[in-house]
């Protein structure tokens, strides 16, 4: 019995082509049909893939041995060496290219002198890669994506397909991806700044994956879990050697849609020649689609099966032919080693002949290559349920190319029957409770619930609401782990986040936000400035020194009036009760300051001049103090109120905070612990907010701070719209606002990382913005005629308001304290004139004195032009009771005013100041021409005093008479006293 040996050469990590070139041998001997009574020996040696020295080495060893061809299974580097050896020695190579580790095998350089000399068979088909991955991008219409590739594929193997793409003007970036996936995602994470991984994750929703089965797994494992792609992401991954297992365990890891294109072979339609091929039975576990072996096996099993399978036939041809060659015995290390003479005949019988087996159809073209290969494109759809079924979307091969429609339309604008869960957190006036009735759902309302309900009349879609459980917005934690509303996001328990959500790098590389809907900028709630009721008030518009000076100016001014007019005294007018005492000066000046006027007319040019300087500087003052009064009255002032952030940050007297773990406070944070942040103004704060490690000036929900500004001293630093809402509404508006000029974020809807419904939620939002439905929904929230004024420190009242009670109140005190500082006078007064009066005895007949008419009887007493006392030289007489009554005339006209007596008035007579003081005892002829006795004719003649006295008025002379005159009634004569200017009587 003849003995066939078959001599393969394996990679050494290709154990199981080991097993499957065994069994297939077993199969063949036991088929007599193909080789009757001949038999097949193998002889395997296993290299190092790396090692082309051993490769030749092992193969020299079996051409020792005799060897009629040689299979092998393994790495370019060392196939190219065998191939050489296989030409040199004529010895059929039946080359199965096998990539390392399930890479995506790339074309093997040639190593060729010529077609004629090539003695090597490649069994597996040309890589086709480039070609199919081509029609698949240009189908989907891609234009930028990026290209994953593993350690072990040879990056050289697409260099056709860039070249092509860039000739197309296709954006298309290359990564490497490491063998430890989890450390290569940590590096980046570690590496990339946030923007940096945010760009990064829009580059990663359209890729191309150029991996192994088991690499690819891991690697979308790990970014689906660190979320770097999302359920809008597409990626594609080819590779031959992807199993059905493979496929599924894929595309559940996955998320988004997924493509992928893998070599298929072609079974036969009836199940029964599945396991038959012509005259030969394969081994049912391994044709068998359903047996587990046959599921794992690798396209290299089955084509080294269908090798040996090839070459049994062969040998039977041969042995029909009567071609038969004995075996060769070559020994390659010698230098005049000869080939083997039937190495040309039996390759020529091993391309002419083909074989149906496991790979559908083995054969050979001119070339030496196997032109049979298919592939067949797998993929899903967009969505978030990973036990989806995958659809065959095409097929590919070189002579039809692709048969299939490939389309990557994204989600339409008809989200008719979608039902969203939104997860929220409740925030004046983004959401509010609207209606909460025991046992039905609650009901919300505010301006996010409007701009959500005008997405959803036009998407069509409807939504079911839900507080967030911890009535947060959502920060990282130390454990890793999110919560608040991006947790519930996050962990796929909601669908659609809505509220008062800022746009924050952080929050963006964990879930997917629209385009802002409004924009976002810090603001700080203070409570205004509380009117103080000030009695004084009135006193405000001058400085308490300026009173005092003012002050001390009115007395002054009048101590130097009354000295100008001692110096030089004015001439007073007859019947003037005016003196230019002290009092009266200071009582003028004052008078004259408050615009009143004054009693005492001063007519010297030293007076005059005074007072006009006086009242001019009175008028200056008095202008001024009514101009800044009524300034003061209509606006009111507050010093040191904050009216910006940076005011805030340099004080310390006002405590100030915010929410913690919301993004205003993980904002200030980053900003203040930045070494490289030019602004101070955020290390002061991020002071202030994390004292005591931020307990004692910081809240949990913004409500708390609200409460907190309103019962004490406090500012809130929170998001500048809620703050605006809340000093709107405040019924007292007891609030203002400060409000950061910059807004470098916003507000947006939050959704699941990846989530499809992302830009056509954009869209519609850009679409209401641009029509000014948008504004009219801030209006509705935020209207502009507000009765509060939002940026005023202080409780204001309106411009055309009156004046209120408040603003006069210290005047009304002073008029208050004038009044009853004036009745303590009088009463003082009253009290003083009672006790002096009882000093003296009154008599029950005393009667009530007329003062006009006793100056009418006392001026009777002098005579017109003839009166004796004219003739005297003196300056004045001083008579006293005695010397008057000394005088014949004059006790008889003492007699006549007899009754005048018992009333204790003292009369003093002024006389002209050119008669000399006289003794007073005057003379004999002095008496004789002082008489009285032209008083009679003066009561009836009715003529009055027609000479003044040379000071021109009345004046206390240092030269008087005081007498005491008893009250006696007398007929009133018609006396016109007032008329004489020499005399005059002062009572």
């Amino acid at each position: 019995m003849p003995l066939t040996e078959n001599r393969a050469i394996f990679d050494e990590s290709a154990k199981k082509d080991d097993e499957v070139f065994r069994m297939a041998v077993a199969d063949l001997n036991l088929n007599n049909e193909i080789l009757e009574t001949e038999k097949i020996t193998i002889s395997v040696e296993f290299v190092d893939g790396n090692n082309p020295f051993q490769a030749v080495q092992e193969a020299c060893e079996l051409m020792n041995r005799g060897i009629l061809a040689l299979v092998s299974s393994i790495g370019c580097m060392s196939a190219g060496s065998l191939q050489s050896l296989a030409d040199a020695m004529h010895i059929p190579h039946l080359f199965i290219q096998r990539a390392p580790a399930g890479t995506p095998r790339s074309g093997c350089p040639p190593t060729s002198r010529g077609h004629s000399d090539d003695y090597t068979l490649f069994v597996r088909p040309p890589v086709y890669l480039n070609d199919v991955i081509l029609h698949v991008v240009t189908e989907y219409s891609w234009q930028k994506f990026i290209i994953f590739y593993d350690t072990e594929y040879d990056i050289r193997g697409i260099q056709d397909f860039l070249d092509k793409t860039s000739q197309q003007g296709m954006d298309v970036a290359l990564q490497k991806v490491e063998s430890d996936v989890n450390m290569m995602i940590t590096g980046m994470f570690r590496t990339m700044r946030v923007e940096e991984l945010h760009r990064y994750r829009d580059t990663l929703r359209r890729a191309v994956l150029f991996m192994s089965p088991a690499t690819a797994k891991a690697f979308i494992a790990e970014v689906v879990e660190t979320n770097l792609v999302a359920f809008d992401c597409h990626w594609i991954i080819i590779n031959e050697e992807i199993s059905d297992l493979d496929v599924q365990e894929l595309v559940m890891k996955s998320i988004g849609r997924l493509t992928l294109v893998r070599q298929s072979f072609p079974l036969p339609q009836n199940a029964s020649q599945r396991c038959v091929r012509s005259n030969h039975r394969i081994n049912t576990s391994l044709c068998d689609p359903k047996d587990p072996k046959a599921q794992t096996l690798e396209i290299t099993n089955r084509y080294i099966y269908d090798t040996v399978l090839l070459l049994a036939n062969t040998f039977h041809k041969k042995l029909e032919d009567r071609k038969w060659h004995s075996m060769a015995s070559l020994t390659c290390i010698r230098k005049n080693s000869k080939p083997w003479q039937g190495g040309r005949s039996m390759l020529e019988t091993v391309k002419k002949g083909g074989v149906s087996g496991l790979t559908s159809l083995l054969e050979f073209n001119e070339n030496g290559t196997n032109p049979n290969i298919h592939f067949e494109i797998l993929g899903t759809n967009y969505g978030e349920d990973r036990g989806r079924g995958v659809t065959k979307l095409g097929t590919w091969d070189p002579v039809h190319g692709l048969n299939g429609t490939l389309s990557d339309r994204k989600l339409e604008n008809n989200m008719r029957g979608v039902v969203l869960r939104v997860v929220t957190v409740l925030e004046e006036p983004f959401v509010m409770v609207s209606e909460n009735v025991l046992g039905k759902p609650k009901k919300y309302q505010g301006f996010s619930i409007d701009v959500l309900d005008a997405l959803s009349n036009y998407l069509g879609f409807k939504y079911e609401i839900y507080v967030a459980p911890d009535h947060k917005y959502g920060s990282l934690q130390a454990d890793g782990v999110w919560n608040g509303l991006v947790g519930e996001l996050v962990f796929k328990r909601a669908d659609v986040g809505l509220s008062a959500l800022t746009i924050t790098p952080e929050r963006e590389s964990v879930v997917d936000f629209t385009t802002r809907y409004m924009d976002y900028s810090v603001g700080v709630l203070l409570k205004k400035a509380e009117r103080t009721v000030d009695m004084f008030a009135c006193l405000a518009p001058f400085d308490l020194s300026l009173w005092a000076c003012i002050a001390g100016t009115v007395l002054l001014v009048g101590v130097l009036v009354y000295l100008l007019n001692w110096l030089n005294p004015p001439r007073l007018p007859m019947g003037s009760v005016s003196s230019t005492t002290l009092y009266n000066s200071m009582w003028f000046v004052y008078g004259s300051f408050v615009q009143q006027g004054g009693e005492v007319p001063y007519t010297t040019l030293a007076t005059r001049m005074m007072m006009g300087i006086w009242w001019l500087f009175a008028l200056i003052v008095i202008s001024s103090y009514t101009a800044n009064l009524a300034a003061f009255l209509t606006i009111t002032r507050i010093e040191s109120s904050i009216q910006s952030l940076q005011e805030l940050s340099k004080q310390t007297e006002l405590p100030y905070g915010t929410v913690l773990d919301s993004a205003v406070y993980d904002q200030v944070r980053s900003k203040g612990m930045n070494p490289f942040e030019r602004d101070p103004m955020y290390a002061q704060m991020w002071r202030m907010i994390n004292r005591t490690g931020g307990a004692d000036n910081n809240v949990e929900e913004s409500k708390e701070g609200i409460r907190k500004v309103k019962n004490g001293h406090f500012a809130f630093i929170w998001d500048a719209a809620v703050l605006e809402y809340v000093a709107i509404n405040d019924e007292d508006c007891s609030f203002y606002t400060v409000t950061s000029s910059s807004s470098d974020r916003g507000y947006g809807i939050a959704m699941q990382h990846g989530s499809p419904y992302r830009d056509i939620f954009s869209q519609r939002i850009l679409e209401l913005q641009q029509n000014g439905d948008m504004d009219i929904l801030k209006l509705k929230w935020w209207p502009r005629d507000s009765p509060c004024d939002l940026y005023s420190a202080v409780q204001t009242r309106h411009r055309t308001s009156a004046l209120d009670i408040h603003s006069f109140a210290g005047v009304f005190c002073v008029l208050a304290a004038g009044v009853v500082l004036s009745c303590l006078i009088a009463m003082v007064e009253t009290w003083w004139t009672r006790r002096k009066g009882s000093r003296v005895p009154s008599k029950e007949d005393d009667k009530e004195i007329d003062l006009e008419h006793l100056h009418r009887r006392v001026n009777s007493l002098c005579t017109e032009d003839d009166s004796p006392h004219k003739q005297f030289s003196a300056s004045s007489i001083d008579l006293t009771p005695l010397d008057m009554d000394s005088l014949p005339a004059a006790r008889q006209a003492l007699e006549q005013i007899s009754d005048f007596r018992n009333t204790h008035i003292t009369t003093t007579t002024f006389i002209p100041e050119q008669i000399q003081t006289l003794s007073r005892s005057l003379s004999a002829k002095a008496a004789a021409g002082f008489a009285f006795g032209g008083a009679p004719d003066h009561r009836t003649g009715g003529g009055g005093f027609r000479q003044r006295a040379p000071n021109g008025g009345f004046f206390r002379s240092p030269i008087k008479t005081m007498s005491t005159i008893p009250y006696q009634p007398t007929p009133a004569p018609n006396f016109s006293y007032g008329n004489d200017p020499d005399r005059g009587t002062s009572i």
